[in-house]
């Protein structure tokens, strides 16, 4: 997000070839001796001779499930998903016939299907033989054995892909429960299926539940770190991330301040790993939490600029700090001064690092993917459901999309926009979304190293209502037409 969150294939894949290579067929001669060999009983001849054969066979059968396995894992590595697909079907099939449909084999070769298949956005057939791997784990160990965690991460990721996060948080508490029968309730092996946990009720806008698992993870973090400071980083970034997407905008930035004084206490108010929690802390005060009578609180925007001038100055005095994370700590701050009409100090800095990201061609691919586009700065999501619909919803759920057009300003401003809705009922959402797009603001896109605008940009919204939800919105209009008529 800024994300997130998504389950990859490293942390999912199942290796095939231990079962497989587990299973030694030739070894089955070592212990015969030489008159055994050369001189066997007519009925023994012909039962070795039988017995070798299915065991070459078998040998043979093995190694082409293996062979076909390490092609799948290649054209993994390749990110060939379409070519993977197929293969991944041919490991289910070769599975099958060799171990049984109800084998551990067959299992995770099912879930690796169900991996490519949530890569290539199908959800529903991902869905199908994550479940169809659990029932056979099920059948095969028991309810609660550790090889469950695994596939069940991946159902839940499959259910959040087809906008069901109820299914989801119910799969990924399943999931974490089982952790705790196996590797007791306080394991740092939880963690990934917490944050996932914590994104299925963010979906689900249960914020105070997402907040209770955040917590839960920063609890299991400290505990794990409790003698290293430094090691507990990258779980506050993480934290501060998550606060971010709940809209627990104080809580984010007072996540990258213990951050900072994590990484100065530890080793020095100098270190250039204070960069990014700086540029990051500086980048909360685009954003703030209303107060209880809805205005902005009593934070000073304009304190941002410290926070990213610091990480600069910190950055520069490190003479082998990488130069795109210079570039970028650079940007943040002319995007800050941009937003807040500092437009001259923002052009002086842009056609700085243009000039910078100019003298080479790695540094050209670099400078036409983070200056001469439009890049949104500060955005929030529209909302998914209309009023009244849930995901837990017993009636279908159906997609609707609201689409936006629109141009960016020299100033990073959303302007000269229209919308249109559909179902074109759903005018309540259309405003929303119009809301939120025209509270955006972009770096705009850069020509020579000035700002430039940017016309014809599109924005696309699905969101999702129930059927009863247009028949509602219908009558209505039709009772205001009729009054109207008379």
């Amino acid at each position: 997000m800024r994300a997130t969150q998504s389950t990859s294939f490293a942390a999912l894949l199942f290796v095939l070839s231990m079962a497989a290579e587990a299973q030694d067929p030739r070894a089955v001669e070592d212990d015969a001796g030489p008159l055994e060999q050369t001189v066997p009983v007519a009925d023994e001849s012909a039962e070795v001779a039988s017995s070798t054969a299915e065991e070459a066979l078998q040998q043979a059968s093995d190694e082409a499930l293996l062979a076909e396995f390490a092609r799948f894992r290649e054209l993994i590595r390749e990110k060939n998903y379409d070519a993977a697909d197929v293969s991944a079907k041919r490991v289910v099939e070769m599975a099958i016939r060799l171990h049984g449909p109800q084998s551990l084999e067959t299992s995770k070769a099912l879930s690796n299907l169900g991996l490519v298949q949530h890569n290539n956005k199908q959800f529903d057939a991902a869905i199908q033989n994550f479940t169809s791997a659990i029932e056979i784990l099920e059948i095969v160990e028991d309810r609660l054995n550790a090889q469950l965690v695994n596939p069940l991460m991946g159902l839940g990721a499959a259910q959040l892909g087809s906008d069901r996060p109820d299914l989801a948080a119910s799969t990924f508490g399943r999931a974490t429960h089982i952790t705790h029968v196996n590797e007791g309730p306080h394991n740092i092996e939880q963690i990934e299926i917490l944050e996932s946990l914590a994104e299925a009720n963010v979906r689900l806008g249960e914020i105070e539940t997402a907040r209770d698992v955040l917590d839960r993870i920063h609890s299991l973090n400290v505990r794990h770190f409790e003698n290293d400071a430094l090691g507990l980083l990258p779980s506050l970034m993480r934290r501060a991330d998550w606060q971010h997407r709940a809209g627990y905008y104080n809580d984010e930035r007072a996540t990258y301040r213990r951050t900072v004084r994590i990484i100065e206490t530890s080793v020095g108010k100098k270190d250039p790993r204070l960069v990014t929690p700086l540029v990051k802390l500086g980048e909360t005060f685009y954003y703030y939490e209303p107060g209880i009578d809805g205005v902005r609180s009593s934070n000073n925007t304009m304190s941002g600029e410290t926070y990213f001038r610091r990480a600069i100055r910190v950055a520069e005095d490190d003479e082998d700090f990488p130069w795109l994370e210079m570039a970028t700590a650079k940007v943040a701050l002319a995007d800050y001064y941009l937003y807040f009409d500092g437009q001259s100090r923002a052009r002086k800095i842009y056609l700085e690092v243009w000039n910078d990201l100019s003298t080479d061609e790695d540094r050209l691919e670099i400078r036409r993917d983070l200056l001469e586009r439009p890049v949104a700065q500060r955005e929030e999501s529209p909302p998914k459901y209309v009023n009244g619909s849930s995901p837990t919803s017993p009636d279908p759920m159906l997609t609707g999309t609201i689409r936006i057009e629109y141009s960016v300003s020299n100033r990073g401003r959303v302007k000269g926009m229209t919308s249109t809705a559909d179902p074109v009922e759903f005018t309540n959402m259309q405003k929303m979304v119009h809301r939120e797009i025209r509270a955006r603001f972009f770096r705009p896109p850069l020509v020579d190293g000035v700002p430039v605008d940017a016309p014809d940009q599109i924005y696309t919204h699905e969101f999702f209502y129930r059927q009863a939800d247009l028949d509602e919105l219908q009558r209505d209009a039709r009772k205001e037409e009729a009054e109207n008529g008379r």
